[in-house]
This record gives C-alpha cells, sequence and structure tokens, in this order.
C-alpha cells in the first residue's frame, strides 16, 4: 500500500478503537515551538515543574526522541461530560478526573493501534506516549490540523471543543501528511477574563505558579501560597474554568466511553463529606483515578486551603 493507503488505514483503526479525531503530519523539528519553550523556561512559568527543563530537543525534535520516527500521529479522545457534582457547594473537580484514569485507558488502545499497523503495514517500529514523555502533544495536534493552540494555551478543536485527551504515536513510516489550520479564537478574551487567579497570559502561554491545576495537582510537599485564598473558586483538584468559558465547547459532546463515567458515589458527596473524608474512603473512591496524582494528603491540604 502506499502513504495515502496507509494513513486511511491507520485513521479508521484509530476511530474504531474510539478516538475522535487523528492527524498525521512529517516529522521535524519545532524551531518556533522551541524559541517559545526556551523563553516560557527561562522565565520561570514552569515553576516546581523542575522536569520540564529536561530533554529540551527530545522535546522539540520527535527524531531525537525515537531515533528513526518519519511521521508523527496525533490523536484526540473526548472527555466531556454534562454530568455534575450533586453538591454545589462541594469542593471540584476538573472533569476529566470524574472516571479511570486516562493514561490507563489510552495507552492500551495505543497499544492496539501499534499491533494493527505492524500486522496490516509491516515491519514498522516506533512508539506512542500520551502525557508521559517529553511530547510537545498541543504541538502536534496543531501541527496535523487537529485545531489550533487557544489563548487559554488549549488546543481547540473547531468541531468539538477542547476537551480532550492528546495522544501521539511516532513511526517510522512515511504517511500522507495533514496541513494545520487557521486560528479562530478571535478577539475573544473570555478565557483570560475569568481565570481568578491570572494565571493566563496574552501570549496564549500559562504563569504556571499562579495556575489553579498547578497549585492543586502538582505543587508537591507545599503549601498553597495565601496570595490565592479566596481565589480557587472552590476547586480541590485541576480546574476547568477556561475551558468552560470557551465559546467552542458549546460543540462538545458526552463522552461515550464506560471507563471515563463517574461513579454515583463520588458525584453524590456533599460538602461535609469531602471535608471529613478518610484515608481509607479515599483510597476506595479515587482507585485508578487521576485524583491519586495529588495523594491523600495532597487533596486534604487543598481542601483545608479552600477553608481559608
Amino acid at each position: 500500500m502506499n502513504a495515502a493507503e496507509n494513513s486511511l488505514l491507520i485513521k479508521r483503526k484509530a476511530y474504531e478503537l474510539g478516538f475522535a479525531f487523528v492527524g498525521i503530519a512529517k516529522a521535524k523539528r519545532l524551531d518556533e515551538d522551541a524559541e517559545r519553550l526556551g523563553k516560557w523556561l527561562e522565565s520561570g512559568h514552569q515553576a516546581k515543574m523542575s522536569y520540564l527543563n529536561n530533554h529540551f530537543e527530545k522535546r522539540v525534535d520527535p527524531r531525537k526522541l525515537v531515533p528513526g520516527t518519519k511521521s508523527v500521529i496525533s490523536l484526540l479522545f473526548n472527555y466531556h461530560t454534562h454530568d455534575k457534582q450533586e453538591d454545589p457547594e462541594a469542593p471540584k473537580l476538573a472533569k476529566y478526573a470524574y472516571g479511570k484514569d486516562y493514561h490507563f485507558v489510552i495507552k492500551e488502545r495505543l497499544k492496539q493501534l501499534f499491533l494493527y499497523i505492524q500486522e496490516r503495514i509491516g515491519a514498522v517500529e516506533g512508539r506512542y506516549f500520551v502525557d508521559s514523555a517529553p511530547v510537545l502533544d498541543r504541538a502536534w495536534a496543531r501541527e496535523t490540523g487537529l485545531g489550533w493552540v487557544g489563548k487559554n494555551s488549549m488546543l481547540i478543536n473547531k468541531q468539538k471543543g477542547s476537551d480532550f485527551f492528546i495522544a501521539s504515536m511516532m513511526l517510522d513510516l512515511e504517511l500522507s501528511y495533514d496541513q494545520p489550520i487557521q486560528d479562530y479564537c478571535g478577539t475573544c478574551t473570555k478565557c483570560i477574563e475569568s481565570c481568578p487567579t491570572d494565571a493566563i497570559m496574552e501570549n496564549r502561554e500559562i504563569n504556571s505558579n499562579r495556575c489553579i491545576s498547578y497549585l492543586t495537582i502538582e505543587l508537591k510537599e507545599e503549601d498553597i501560597p495565601d496570595e490565592f485564598a479566596g481565589k480557587m473558586n472552590n476547586w480541590a483538584f485541576g480546574c476547568d474554568i477556561c475551558q468552560d468559558v470557551c465559546p467552542w465547547n458549546r460543540f462538545a459532546e458526552q463522552n461515550t466511553e464506560e471507563s471515563f463515567q463517574p461513579k454515583q458515589t463520588l458525584m453524590s458527596l456533599s460538602k461535609e463529606q469531602w471535608f471529613g473524608m478518610e484515608k481509607e474512603q479515599y483510597q476506595r473512591l479515587f482507585q485508578k483515578s487521576p485524583v491519586k496524582r495529588a495523594k491523600y494528603s495532597g487533596l486534604k491540604r487543598n481542601l483545608m486551603f479552600l477553608k481559608k
């Protein structure tokens, strides 16, 4: 089969496995993104996420990360849900964390896709990742035409918004390549205006030091700075504000992945139950959940901070 036929074969299988959108780009060094990333790191906007300083060239050039790479496949998996926590006063979780940890779910689908490619096309080598390697996932989703990077730094798809997990696959196979699309943010600044901690900068970047998602998940073994007291909008793990206000998310559809459906016991937790949560209950509720990343001690710290 030729490159176009192989590309179609791969996309069809990816859709069959539950991915919502698939795009393919020629592997190259992302020079503009490298310059922007370098300045962002120099400015200290990565906060305490020191791992982002590592493997710079591998991060901006997939051929350095996976030698022999010729094509980068970007895949989007929908996690949007219309489900809401029942108690409007209960501490809030970002909706991507309602169900099973996406790493487990999507990595298995990527494995199935990779094995299918080897079975149908032949001796193809490569690797696949979902938020687990030095890969500029959003940049590659942009390069493959799946959307544009919005003012809130999120990948926005014109058809279905931004509530997607992004996965990447790198192959030593020439394929047929998609093209980037234009930016459709226009003059809208709703995400910037809605961020209660002023984390969104005007250059489509995030100052992680001020981001609620960073403060409630990635900030480890420290207290959340007092300057954010009263500004967390009741978020205990992650934050959806800049996505919820984005006009493009009016097109988002309920995800149909069984693993991402929330437990009723979680959604029905009252404010009092959240603040009184013991470690045993935490472990039971959040088994194989993204919330395990914060650990029980981190979640309790976040909950106590909300009382300030």
